[in-house]
């Protein structure tokens, strides 16, 4: 089988954007004359697209969302998403994730993006952070019609870089995304940006608190054998969780 491609996720992964996300959220409820929840943005936003999340969180208030409303939302969020992003000297991007990047492409591997955020977002960022001729493949929020858990995505983006799912590796930073790379059939580091360790652990293959700890000869002998053993525990209790 082995290893031939990694992919990325984008908000928790490559940006550390989620705090601005959940900010703009509670400004658009404001704007609508609904109250935010401050407990509302971990359970029911984190890991899955806007589509999905606005829909929810307004569906919460009673409120009906037509196709129609729910695509005004989207487009006000998304504008003061990229005011935000013109506004800042620094994206807010993570320690050591060019270097990781740069690292991926030494071994040849292939890249790719896997996000349920808008494609003028993540390219807005890439640009930025001058990655974006290290992602010839972007599966973004625009192409499919699900949002992460749902596999559609990682089904997709395996299908452009013409791979099997078993033969990439997904990096994501949620439970949802977790699960929707899993159902694809890719294996998955869990990259404690977002939550901690131990709850990461239930679900991913392989577990780190950063991206630099990851250890891609590890990774690929365990893509040989097709036993994923997961980082920082032995081999008599990697399958305990």
């Amino acid at each position: 089988m082995g290893l031939k491609a990694v992919v990325f996720d984008f908000n928790g992964v490559v940006i550390n954007d989620e705090p601005i996300h959940e900010r703009l959220i509670s400004q658009l409820l404001l704007e609508e004359n609904l109250r935010p929840d401050a407990r509302e943005f971990q359970t029911v936003c984190l890991g899955r697209s806007d589509r999905i999340a606005l829909k929810a969180v307004w569906e919460r208030r009673g409120r009906c969302v037509t196709e129609e409303y729910l695509a005004e939302l989207m487009r006000r969020k998304s504008q003061m998403y990229l005011e935000e992003l013109r506004q800042m000297e620094r994206l807010p991007s993570y320690e050591g994730l060019t270097e990781f990047i740069l690292k991926l492409r030494v071994e040849n591997l292939q890249l790719a993006l896997v996000s349920g955020a808008l494609r003028v977002e993540i390219e807005t960022v890439l640009d930025r952070l001058e990655l974006a001729a290290q992602f010839p493949v972007i599966v973004a929020g625009d192409d499919i019609a699900t949002s992460k858990p749902e596999p559609e995505g990682y089904l997709l983006a395996a299908e452009k870089l013409g791979l099997k799912p078993s033969e990439c590796l997904a990096i994501e930073d949620t439970p949802a995304g977790i699960e929707a790379a899993q159902r694809a059939g890719l294996q998955v580091v869990g990259v404690a940006n977002t939550y901690p360790v131990h709850m990461l652990q239930r679900q991913a293959d392989w577990v780190v608190d950063y991206l630099s700890e990851l250890e891609i000869d590890r990774i690929r002998n365990a893509f040989e054998t097709e036993v994923p053993a997961r980082l920082g525990t032995s081999p008599e209790t990697s399958g305990s969780d």
